[in-house]
């Protein structure tokens, strides 16, 4: 190591210091107290389960302990440390930030009347009611109008014909200290920003720049941080073309820069492409760290389920009434939940299962955005059951769960997970005598806990199958250590001892791999299959 990586590792830990001692500020809200998905392989199933009628207390304190290791060594410190380095160099304060200040903000939707661009599913009001909960989002910004035009065509340079253009712009113009217009498209070019700028005097947000920055507010972990700067490459790529233009417009001076051969924009150009391949390296390392844990985390046979739904439809608020876990702390926002997360629960049986809350989903999120966050989706393949959580109260519900399965048929998830899914309708309490019209849904209140045993059987049930776990009784001697092995194996249900001849018939879940091992190991055993 050199002397200036040496100096940049002492910087480093420096700033950590500083930074335990005095906090850091943070956009609204604090960060889900969860564990990282990373963490899910310290994981280690309790050496005794709960007695029966005794609450599941997985995801709390003492319930499942770290597993023991030995400190790293200097050589790998100093690595980290240089790692540390050149993830701080490529996660700097972006050009794009919208900047901590407050926006008193336009929600301006543009109405498609008719064509192949206006969806059945939906209205012009539900639309924008969605734009302004995206900016009730974000702090210090406030929703001054909701103004809904119609168009003929989005995608037009200017969104508007001439005459409704005109009419937006002298609306905007007279709100009262407006800041922003949030335009409640997916995405405009930079140079149709930068005239439509012109026009309203305020700075124009689309839907990319805005759940970009929501998304900014809301990461936690490196990964979501770097998914967030590699989604920012094409528009940095679009201002680019739009600067490059400017200045061949104002012809002056040489395009070359310092004789070099290169043009301004072919050396921007090359900075963002070097720049876009150590963000893509830097997730592709983390990628494999997280294959190495996903291997580990298997060989422990924890089950994994992975809660998926359209944004603030309760995914978190059902997985803290299903596992326990106290420091759970679900927000009514939108993407409050941007890193995947891991708790520990019980089902009925009492066999341990992780449960895996991840990022909701939009209507309307751009491809670019997804594909930015694609390495962090791909954990749910590896999933051994998607439940898929619905909002059943919002008047777009028919919409969201299309937006979903959309999404998840784009994963090119395993088909064996798309048919298996389970579908729970969310918030019923606020629907008096709610009965689901598709079959195999299950009703439930996450919050005020209706209907949740029932999720649970259904979920036990997808999950023994899926699997290939087995419920059976085994006789054992009580002097052997095959009673010890079971419960350090396998998810031991009831233990009936047999005083009389020292043994217990012992019923448990196991998994095939264990249940080949115990075979092994106790030849002699007798097994009873139900």
């Amino acid at each position: 190591m050199g002397p200036g990586r040496l100096s940049q590792s002492l910087l480093l830990r420096c700033r950590r210091a500083a930074a335990a001692s005095l906090g850091a500020a943070r956009c609204r809200g604090g960060p889900l107290s969860a564990r990282p998905l990373s963490a899910a392989v310290r994981l280690r199933a309790p050496q005794r389960p709960p007695a029966r009628g005794e609450p599941p207390q997985a995801g709390g304190g003492g319930r499942w302990k770290g597993v023991a290791g030995a400190g790293g060594d200097e050589e790998e410190e100093e690595e980290e440390d240089e790692d540390e380095a050149e993830l701080e160099e490529l996660l700097g304060p972006s050009p794009l930030a919208v900047g901590p200040g407050a926006q008193r903000v336009a929600v301006v939707h543009p109405a498609v009347k008719w064509g192949p661009k206006k969806s059945p599913l939906t209205t012009a009001e539900l639309q924008i009611a969605e734009a302004v909960a995206l900016v009730d989002t974000l702090q210090n910004w406030t929703v001054l109008d909701k103004i809904i035009i119609p168009t003929k065509n989005p995608d037009k340079k200017f969104i508007f014909g001439k005459g409704n253009f005109q009419v937006l712009t002298e609306k905007i113009k007279k709100l009262p200290h407006v800041t922003a217009v949030f335009l409640n498209v997916e995405r405009i070019s930079s140079l149709t920003k930068k005239e439509l700028e012109d026009a309203w005097g305020v700075k124009v947000f689309d839907r990319y720049t805005v759940v970009l920055h929501i998304f900014r507010c809301n990461a936690r972990t490196k990964e979501a941080k770097l998914q967030i700067a590699l989604a920012e490459i094409p528009l940095l790529r679009s201002n680019l073309k739009n600067e490059v233009s400017r200045l061949d417009q104002q012809r002056g001076g040489s395009r070359y820069i310092m004789g070099s051969g290169e043009t301004f924009m072919e050396t921007q150009n090359r900075i963002l492409k070097e720049k876009e391949l150590k963000i893509r390296n830097a997730l592709e390392k983390l990628r494999r760290k997280r294959s190495l844990l996903r291997t580990q985390r298997r060989k422990r046979e924890f089950p994994i389920i992975s809660v998926m739904g359209y944004t603030n439809c309760g995914k978190t608020t059902l997985i803290k009434a299903l596992t326990g876990e106290a420091g759970l702390q679900p927000r009514d926002q939108l993407f409050a939940t941007l890193d995947i997360t891991a708790h520990a629960g019980y089902l009925p049986s009492h066999m341990a299962v992780i449960y895996v809350d991840t990022i909701g989903f939009l209507t309307d999120l751009p491809h670019n955005l997804v594909e930015s966050f694609s390495a962090t989706l791909e954990e749910v393949a590896y999933s051994d059951l998607i439940v898929h959580v619905r909002d059943i109260t919002h008047p777009e519900t028919i919409l969201q769960k299309a937006t979903v399965l959309s999404v998840l048929k784009n994963l090119n998830l395993p088909s064996h997970l798309l048919d298996s899914m389970v579908e729970v309708h969310n918030k019923v309490d606020l629907i008096e005598r709610y009965k689901p019209t598709e079959e195999n849904a299950v009703a439930i209140s996450a919050l005020h806990g209706h209907g949740l045993e029932e999720l649970k059987e259904e979920i036990e049930k997808k999950i023994l199958t899926a699997t290939g776990k087995k419920i059976l009784t085994v006789n054992v001697n009580l002097e052997g250590p095959q009673l010890s092995w079971l419960y350090k194996e396998a998810t031991v249900q009831e233990v009936e001892v047999m005083p009389e001849d020292g043994t217990a018939r012992v019923k448990v879940i196991i998994g095939s791999s264990a249940f080949g091992r115990y075979k092994n190991l106790f030849p002699n055993s007798r097994i009873f299959m139900p």
